[in-house]
Formats: structure tokens, C-alpha cells, sequence
């Protein structure tokens, strides 16, 4: 493992989805999946959204894109805080689900809006 990039992954991480998801993730590994944890820290965090060409916004957006058009909707969530976290305003989101609604259909546009209202309920204390 390369410590720099691996460190470099964990305060991106962090600086994304929060400090305490990243360490109760890290903190809850198991044995079989400890491993996958901290190639996830480094490559995916240190490599990938520790490279400066993209801001944590551009690369917030795509994700979004990315996870709706997956169907991974858990880590759609994930990220969907994250976009939150890096700047993304609430009209720019609702843009990105639209975005997503006509490419990746209505379905998906449907549970990124359950999604999306549920995290804002939550962060507007309404939940």
C-alpha cells in the first residue's frame, strides 16, 4: 500500500462523506472486508478523487450520473450527501435529477427524488 496515497484517500474521503461514516466504515471492517476498505481509501479516494484535474464538485456530479445509471442507489445516496457537502447548490441537484430522469428514465429519476427528499428532510430537520 502506498501510506501517501492511502492518507491522501482518507482525508478525501472524509472531506466527502464525513468523518464519522468514514471512520465507523473503517472501524466496522471485518477481516474479509478490511482489505477492500483500504483499497477503496486509496485507490478509489488517493488515485481517483485525490487527483486535482476535476474539483469534488465536477466529480460529485458525475458520480451522481454514474450510481443513478448503475441502479446503485444506497451509494447514489452516499454521494448525494457528498454533492451537498461539495458545494453543489439544491437547484443544481434538482438539475442532475432531472438530467438523470430523461437518460436513465423516470424510474430512476423517481428514487433519486425519494432519495433527495429524504436527505433533505433530514438535514432541515423535518425527518
Amino acid at each position: 500500500m502506498d501510506k501517501q496515497r492511502f492518507d491522501d484517500g482518507l482525508a478525501a474521503r472524509k472531506s466527502v462523506l464525513g468523518a464519522e461514516y468514514v471512520e465507523k466504515s473503517l472501524a466496522n471492517a471485518s477481516d474479509f472486508s478490511k482489505p477492500f476498505q483500504e483499497l477503496l481509501t486509496e485507490y478509489c479516494w488517493g488515485a481517483c478523487w485525490g487527483d486535482d484535474t476535476l474539483s469534488f464538485k465536477q466529480r460529485s456530479l458525475l458520480n451522481l450520473g454514474m450510481l443513478a445509471a448503475l441502479g446503485r442507489m444506497h451509494e447514489w445516496g452516499l454521494h448525494f450527501r457528498g454533492a451537498i457537502q461539495n458545494g453543489l447548490s439544491r437547484d443544481e441537484l434538482q438539475a442532475i435529477v432531472t438530467q438523470i430522469s430523461v437518460y436513465c428514465g423516470v424510474p430512476a429519476g423517481v428514487e433519486c427524488h425519494r432519495i433527495a427528499n429524504q436527505i433533505f428532510a433530514e438535514i432541515d430537520g423535518k425527518a
